[in-house]
């Protein structure tokens, strides 16, 4: 692996990243939670800098980790991880700020074009879901209710076995 401009280190389920300026330009483009003295990446984030070459990640003995066991210890924690991943990393892709969003209740929220998180709030919520997974109406209902009680709107992200995405935006209406 080439040596990257920014290094972290795997730790849990997030990659943390010493507090460089090359590490505060990352979360300048709305990557990662600036603590104190260091960036804490999720593994969404650090996979997708990872593949892009802007983020080397060793663990915790400072061995240096590629693409696919970054993705195996996602996995690890996450059985829908890959799916996430995909979903994340074509929103990421288009231009738009993805954070987890497991306080509403979501996988992901999603910040317009334009906009930082702490600015505004984020636009949508989102939902990846495997093209071959079931989702019932009671659960599709749920996820309904979580992004009418946030004010955001929903977006369930649909990935087929190509790993290409069509995604479904849910707004409810009066009759």
């Amino acid at each position: 692996m080439a040596e990257q401009e920014v290094v972290g280190t795997l730790s849990g389920g997030h990659v943390v990243v010493e507090r460089t300026d090359p590490a505060l330009v990352l979360y300048q483009r709305g990557f990662g939670a600036l603590l104190r003295d260091r960036l804490r990446l999720s593994l969404y984030e650090a996979a997708y800098l990872h593949s892009r070459g802007r983020l080397g990640v060793r663990d915790g003995r400072g061995k240096a980790l590629d693409h696919e066991r970054i993705m195996r210890a996602g996995r690890a924690l996450e059985a829908q991880f890959r799916v996430k991943y995909i979903v994340f990393s074509d929103l990421r892709a288009r231009g738009y700020i993805v954070k987890t969003a497991l306080k509403f209740g979501a996988d992901f929220r999603v910040y317009d074009k334009g906009v930082r998180p702490g600015d505004d709030h984020a636009k949508w919520i989102v939902y990846p879901v495997a093209e071959s997974q079931a989702l019932t109406w009671h659960g599709f209902a749920a996820k309904s209710r979580v992004a009418h009680s946030t004010r955001k709107r929903l977006l369930i992200g649909v990935v087929d076995d190509e790993e290409d995405i069509t995604y479904f935006e849910v707004g409810w209406t009066r009759p």
